[in-house]
């Protein structure tokens, strides 16, 4: 699909492949053993995602590790708060240590690959980042060597307006230049990227990737559906 702009969603498009972050973490839960059923990780991520939406206990030099450890505390004492991790012979620290160390090695061979296809992207067209974020995006784009990338990055925290609002997305467009029917949007969210998007006129691609729950959508509403990120380009 031609384009002269691109918009790209972060989280769960760039960092995960069009993997639910609820999905990465409980999945790591799994391989790592955690002693708890999906309905109990759920709640646990559900509140996690809420306190940090409510609370700023992510500041703007915090890195992505650094973030996603703040997650992972979280959401255990949520867990061992709430009776379900309790056991004698469990390590709490231990375990997020090691489960942060395996999704962060999986982030950054995602990440790396997915910056490869963002740099032929930019080749053919200016490209800029729209985002659900804490307000430490530019340093977790540093911390993932991809700076330099977008032409400009339109954070939720910073600017004060989330998805699935379109507003956020009239920025995108703002900062591209150009008409919305010029530019396509990259998101793994149907309800937060490809209707808000579809809304201000954007083309759309879908990256279909493991989702939150087994909710359908209408298929036909996207311009395209990709299952990988390396699609864009053709691979």
């Amino acid at each position: 699909m031609k384009a002269k702009g691109y918009i790209f969603d972060y989280g769960g498009t760039i960092d995960t492949n069009g993997c639910h972050w609820g999905k990465m973490l409980w999945h790591a839960y799994q391989r790592h053993n955690i002693p708890i059923h999906e309905d109990e990780f759920r709640r646990a991520y559900v509140h996690g995602e809420r306190t940090l939406g409510r609370i700023p206990i992510i500041q703007t030099d915090y890195t992505f590790r650094k973030t996603l450890s703040i997650k992972l505390r979280i959401e255990f004492e949520y867990l061992q708060d709430k009776g379900l991790l309790n056991a004698n012979n469990f390590n709490s620290a231990s375990c997020q240590t090691a489960i942060l160390d395996d999704l962060y090695q999986k982030v950054t061979d995602t990440t790396a690959k997915a910056r490869e296809v963002l740099l032929k992207v930019k080749e053919q067209a200016p490209v800029v980042l729209v985002s659900n974020f804490y307000g430490n995006l530019n340093v977790v784009l540093d911390e993932f060597h991809l700076n330099g990338i977008f032409k400009d990055v339109i954070e939720s925290a910073v600017v004060g307006v989330r998805k699935p609002d379109p507003e956020i997305f009239q920025l995108g467009i703002k900062a591209l230049g150009l008409p919305p029917e010029d530019i396509v949007l990259v998101g793994d969210s149907f309800n937060k990227d490809i209707l808000p998007g579809n809304s201000v006129g954007l083309k759309t691609v879908w990256l279909k990737g493991e989702q939150w729950d087994d909710r359908s959508y209408d298929e036909t509403l996207p311009d395209k559906i990709i299952t990988n990120f390396s699609q864009l380009i053709g691979r």
